[in-house]
């Protein structure tokens, strides 16, 4: 039987709160999915957040409906998939950064180009690709469009959290509020010191 998509209700609270809660859950998009092993939280009260410039075009959906994805391109090359929390009107949102391949893996090798299995989803520009997931899936809703978002299997053992600043941005990077799944190894690199030497 299969887990239940979490329900809006989960994303309309604290960003931090549900990028901790997302570990261990399941993202599926069509015949692919894997496990959220790695998140990060963003907030519009912080410059790293897109949502700190204000309502635009581009951060509509950050402001819009917790539950639904915010997807947006990164340096014109990734497409990052983020679920979009806290109440309606507060931009902030969770950056899926990597996942545990489970179901399509080899769709996911052909679509990546890769075999080794650690390299498919260790990255949040890796996993939309190995997913098939592109800007056309912005501001579609998590809760019933056409990414699922699954919780946690019903008796599964929590996983435990390690945390560490964001990677990849140079603006409020001393925040920690990057968590990930310590017993993963599909955490993308640079690991939190809280893994390191444990990989």
């Amino acid at each position: 039987m299969s887990a239940a998509r979490l329900e809006r209700s989960f994303y309309a609270r604290s960003v931090h709160h549900v990028a901790r809660d997302l570990i261990g859950c399941e993202v599926r998009h069509g015949r692919t999915a894997g496990r959220i092993v790695e998140t990060e939280s963003y907030h519009m009260d912080e410059p790293a957040c897109h949502a700190f410039a204000g309502l635009t075009p581009r951060t509509r959906t950050l402001f819009g409906p917790p539950g639904n994805a915010y997807v947006y391109f990164s340096y014109g090359v990734h497409s990052l998939l983020n679920a979009v929390a806290e109440a309606e009107g507060i931009g902030a949102a969770v950056l899926i950064r990597a996942l545990e391949p489970l179901d399509g893996v080899e769709e996911m090798r052909a679509r990546r180009g890769v075999s080794r299995e650690r390299e498919l989803c260790s990255g949040p520009g890796k996993l939309t690709q190995a997913l098939g997931i592109g800007l056309s899936l912005n501001g579609s809703s998590l809760v019933d469009g056409p990414i699922e978002v699954l919780a946690r299997e019903p008796g599964a053992t929590a996983p435990r959290i390690a945390t560490g600043e964001r990677i990849g941005i140079t603006r409020a990077a001393e925040l920690h509020w990057r968590f990930c799944d310590a017993n993963s190894a599909h955490v993308s690199r640079p690991l939190p010191a809280a893994m390191r030497g444990a990989a």
